[in-house]
């Protein structure tokens, strides 16, 4: 189970000197751009104001001994830690602005899916279209169990058993197979199903779990005893109950994130990353933690306590239904060296037309 990264170093701006700033600006932006270590000379060289390498080391020690930079080698350049790029992703970056064209690009790519009338076609172009903007992996994360019903049908495939069709809203349809009490009528499936479709359309599975428990609980009678236990144990089901899976997770653009790789521990964290986008319940799990608040959320590196995903982060924001509810989330893995400033106005634009769509 995973758990939102807490404790940090006690590191705030007030620590840090006008020059330190500036310094840490300078090291952070070109790892940002490059992914290499960078020198005391060469920051003293991008620096506005004159200062010598040897004053520039002198602060690089200081910042390293504060835990927010690290040295790779004993005579290489430095590199932002995990905790460096938290601070600064958290004070000192300046988030960028889409622009109309880029925001008019997403506006038109999100609408098109729309034409095929499917959710999952929306949230596969999104995440189609998040990888080719970021050049990271487009990921998408959305839940089943809130889909709202348009039509019920249980048809018997066995004498114990039966498949439960159910239509979405959406167009979307699932296909599950639910186990039958012993001695059941074919007329109890029937009735299961009108009931369902005269009483509950237009209802996600959790209201309509929420809405039966009422109706038992007031004591009504308009279903016999048999085809209620079809409606509850088919409920059980779709609700996830009886299912590894919490959700659908849409994956798209893996091969950007082979692009810029250089160097063997490179390759072995892409591997790595690729195996858990394999396994994906794990990623799912993550993606669930952006649910708990609304906004863009970043996860870096081993903040996510998943750790073969160390030295990539994740960018996230969730989306919502027409009455306002987090129904799934949206957003760009990639390397920890992600463009910051870019991804995170993307993802949460796209998250608001992805939610906009859906409403």
């Amino acid at each position: 189970m995973f758990v939102e990264p807490t404790e940090f170093p006690k590191v705030s701006l007030v620590d840090l000197d006008k020059r330190s700033r500036e310094i840490f600006r300078s090291i952070v932006e070109s790892y940002l751009t490059t992914g290499e270590p960078v020198g005391s000379r060469n920051v003293s060289r991008s620096l506005g104001v004159s200062l010598s390498p040897a004053s520039v080391r002198n602060v690089m020690a200081d910042l390293e001994h504060m835990g927010l930079l690290h040295s790779p080698h004993t005579s290489a350049g430095r590199l932002p830690t995990e905790i460096g790029l938290r601070f600064f992703i958290d004070s000192l970056l300046e988030i960028g602005d889409l622009s109309q064209d880029e925001r008019r690009q997403i506006e038109l790519q999100v609408h098109a899916s729309t034409r095929a009338n499917s959710v999952e076609q929306v949230l596969t172009e999104a995440s189609q279209m998040l990888s080719g903007l970021s050049a990271g992996a487009g990921v998408v994360l959305t839940h089943k169990s809130d889909m709202r019903l348009k039509h019920i049908e249980f048809v018997r495939i066995e004498p114990l058993r039966a498949l439960a069709i159910l239509v979405g809203e959406d167009g979307s349809v699932e296909n599950r197979v639910v186990d039958l009490p012993a001695g059941l009528p074919s007329s109890a499936l029937v009735e299961a199903g009108n009931y369902l479709n005269a009483h509950l359309k237009g209802r996600t599975i959790p209201e309509v779990r929420a809405e039966l428990e009422k109706v038992k609980a007031a004591g009504e009678a308009e279903l016999d005893q048999l085809s209620r236990k079809v409606i509850d144990a088919g409920l059980a089901v779709w609700s996830g109950n009886n299912s590894e899976e919490a959700g659908t997770l849409i994956v798209r653009g893996q091969s950007n994130l082979l692009t810029d790789v250089g160097a063997v521990e490179d390759l072995e964290r892409i591997r790595l990353l690729f195996d858990d986008l394999e396994n994906k319940r794990d990623l799912i799990q993550l993606l669930g933690l952006a649910e708990k608040g609304d906004g863009v959320r970043i996860f870096i590196g081993s903040e996510n306590n998943l750790f073969s995903l160390s030295g990539s982060s994740l960018v996230v924001s969730p989306y919502r239904d027409r009455d306002q509810r987090i129904i799934g989330v949206l957003g760009v893995i990639g390397p920890t060296r992600l463009n910051y400033a870019r991804v995170i106005p993307m993802v949460d634009y796209t998250a608001r037309m992805v939610s906009k769509i859906l409403g």
